[in-house]
């Protein structure tokens, strides 16, 4: 491409033909030695090949393990109670239903993270970090 843009300068046809006769001689080289180098990955691909068509011909169905199991109700797991009547004013509105003990988020107790300083824990000095 770039060779026939190029018409002011003269083009050595000996010269290109020795390029061109090197290029083929080292395909004809390479196309010798390859089934001694890479030979063995044709072998891998027939076994490839007849591993894929007996899996193709293997029917899968699904076992009663694999299944799925029948959807449970949720209120076989979810209780709602009644609310609370919402109160009179909009500040009284601001955490009534947290409240109510049996409404609270944190059924399970509260969650307690002991205070503890970073600095503290690597024995730095409190003045460490501003």
């Amino acid at each position: 491409m770039a060779d026939t843009q190029r018409t002011s300068e003269r083009i050595n046809f000996v010269h290109q033909d020795e390029i061109w006769k090197a290029h083929v001689k080292v395909e004809k080289d390479s196309a010798e030695v390859w089934p001694r180098k890479w030979g063995f990955l044709t072998e891998a691909y027939k076994e490839f090949e007849r591993d894929s068509v007996k899996l193709k011909e293997v029917k899968v169905t699904p076992s009663h393990h694999l299944a799925t199991r029948p959807l449970t109700p949720p209120e076989k797991y979810t209780n709602v109670g009644p609310s609370p009547p919402v109160p009179q004013t909009t500040q009284a509105l601001i955490g009534w239903r947290s409240a109510h003990s049996r409404l609270q988020l944190e059924q399970h107790g509260q969650v307690h993270h002991g205070r503890r300083s970073f600095l503290k824990v690597l024995g730095w000095p409190r003045d460490a970090c501003s």
